[in-house]
């Protein structure tokens, strides 16, 4: 193709909405054009790489042994209410009336529609398993979306769902899921991890994420030096190894601590450590408020303590709700006199002779035990992972870094499948519940996570395998009527040869075109001029390597397919 006849409106600045650097890009290659917050419309050359993405995608999940559907964006909310899910999914889910004053949502997810067209259909253990994926776009109404397509309100995304007999069947369609999304981002060219995550609101037994590694991630991993183990930091267990302590306390005191809000202020200001400060967070869980104690050199986390409460919605409490609870301004909050739950994290079990809030402004207790002066309601694994922890499963080092989440696999279970009586007879004629596994693929996420990990100072940097052109080739002088053939043939002879190549044939400097070739992050670039010519040669550069040659005229063909083969294998 041409670039004088492609769109491809390209920008020399960042634009100032733009903050992570594939937004950056995208919006800079002319790849992506805001409509309005958190939608985006996609252009030519973003649509490409999209299309390259979704290729690979099918491709392996026809290998897999699924098949492609698409099922309607609009859901009616009484397959939802089935579920449960209307009531609780939250104000991601954008809910509509139509002109007959039914409610409707647009789909963030597809799980009761699938489940819905599957409990119509099959009735025997004969007919399964059952594997089904689309490719759709979805809408979840972020609250605030940000950084362009990696949180964004509409979104490209291949969801996929298996149905089986028995938990052996769902078993094998979870491992087949987890080997096609290895293979599918090995394809794509991304270093990523496979992680033990959280199930969130989709629910379920246990899933993992797909992590593409890449500093600007949003999520922490922690994965182990030792072993194979990796977790979200929302799913890493903290094993606790240590004996409940035995050591004695003296009388608990009071103290003033004018000013001293933070761990840190209250640490310097009574000359102890960090680890022997307690945390009191007023957590409102299920509406309901309770604290949860960790050291002071540990975060809460809470979505384990969502999951060890069972609880459908966890959020840190309002400040009036914090300052009702304890009677104190806020940053004095402590364990001692509180009358709601009080959670415990379990590296609490390892001490003694703590500092935590008076619940009176401006003050602390000092030589707290917490056996004796609280009422802790449970211990439990409540805070999130740190380095200086042994890995959960071989007791090896622990590394943390961040990613962006790509996929999702989840061993949903029977959670949807048994609220809406999706059943099968089995081999002895009784009627058994199907058990299903969800697997998702961000298609549009993945275009940006891309560029989060392949770029640089000048612009985007494609893996060769989702790059919207394989080459550029660029013509430096348009007023030279022999370079101008010569280039036209080497366009014709890259065609016929399969390569995808974009002729940049526009009348602009030298220096323009070089810019947008290497913003626009395409693998191969051919340059061509008058001194070249000469020369019987063609410029030739990597993209991600910036290593250069000169390939000759003469027998180009050759020397081009064995250039571009040892550039792919890099």
């Amino acid at each position: 193709m041409r670039f004088s006849s492609l769109y491809i409106p390209t920008l020399k600045e960042s634009p100032a909405e733009a903050e992570v650097i594939s937004h950056k890009l995208l919006l800079r290659a002319g790849m992506i054009r805001k409509l309005t917050s958190g939608l985006y419309t996609y252009l030519p050359l973003g649509l490409r790489v999209l299309q390259k993405i979704s290729a690979i995608v099918r491709e392996e999940m026809e290998r897999a042994g699924f098949q492609e559907v698409l099922l309607p964006m609009v859901q009616p909310a009484d397959l939802w209410r089935e579920t449960g899910r209307w009531e609780h999914y939250g104000k991601e889910l954008l809910r509509f009336k139509d002109r007959n004053e039914r409610d409707y949502c647009l789909g963030p997810t597809h799980e009761e529609v699938m489940t819905d067209l599957v409990r119509g259909e099959i009735k025997s253990y004969r007919q399964l398993p059952l594997r089904l994926y689309q490719l759709h776009t979805k809408f979840r109404d972020e609250m605030r979306p940000r950084f362009g397509l990696m949180r964004g309100r509409e979104f490209i995304m291949k969801d996929a769902y298996s149905y089986d007999a028995d938990l052996a069947g769902a078993q094998e369609s979870y491992r087949i899921m987890h080997e096609a999304y290895t293979r599918i981002f090995t394809r794509l060219g991304l270093k990523f991890r496979a992680v033990e995550a959280d199930t969130g609101s989709i629910g379920g037994n246990f899933s993992h994420e797909f992590m593409v590694l890449a500093d600007s991630g949003e999520d922490t991993i922690a994965y182990c030096h030792d072993c194979d183990f990796a977790a979200n930091l929302e799913r890493a267990d903290v094993v606790y190894h240590e004996a409940v302590t035995k050591a004695p306390c003296q009388a608990m005191e009071s103290v003033a601590t004018p000013g001293a809000h933070t761990v840190e202020e209250v640490a310097s200001l009574l000359g102890v450590g960090q680890d022997k400060i307690v945390k009191t967070m007023i957590f409102a869980v299920d509406g309901q408020a309770v604290a949860v104690l960790v050291r002071g050199d540990h975060e809460v986390n809470d979505v384990k303590l969502g999951r060890f409460l069972k609880a459908n919605q966890v959020e840190l409490a309002s400040p009036d709700l914090v300052e009702r609870v304890t009677q104190a301004p806020l940053g004095f909050a402590g364990p001692v006199g509180l009358a709601i739950p009080i959670y415990a994290d379990n590296s609490l079990l390892g001490g003694n002779d703590y500092v935590v809030g008076a619940n009176q402004g401006d003050t602390h207790l000092r030589h707290v035990d917490l056996a004796r002066d609280t009422k802790i309601t449970a211990y439990a694994d409540l805070r999130s992972i740190k380095a200086s922890d042994p890995c959960p499963r071989c007791g090896g080092s622990i590394s943390l870094t961040r990613g962006i989440e790509v996929g999702h696999i989840f061993m949903l279970g029977t959670k949807y499948s048994q609220a809406m009586h999706a059943t099968v007879l089995n081999e002895q004629g009784v009627e058994t519940t199907m058990i299903m596994g969800c697997y998702g693929i961000g298609i549009s996420r993945i275009m940006a996570a891309a560029i989060e990990q392949n770029h640089d100072d000048a612009g985007i940097v494609f893996p060769w395998q989702i790059a919207p052109f394989s080459c550029i080739l660029i013509n430096l002088d348009l007023k030279n009527a022999e370079v101008c053939a010569k280039v036209e043939w080497l366009y014709e002879l890259l065609c016929r040869q399969g390569v995808e190549v974009l002729l940049d044939d526009r009348d602009e400097r030298a220096g323009v075109k070089f810019k947008d070739a290497d913003l626009l992050g395409i693998p191969l670039q051919l340059v061509l001029g008058g001194k070249s010519l000469a020369r019987g040669v063609v410029e030739a550069t990597v993209r991600a390597s910036h290593e250069k040659c000169e390939l000759p005229l003469e027998g180009f063909a050759d020397a081009f397919a064995a250039w571009q083969a040892k550039a792919q294998s890099l």
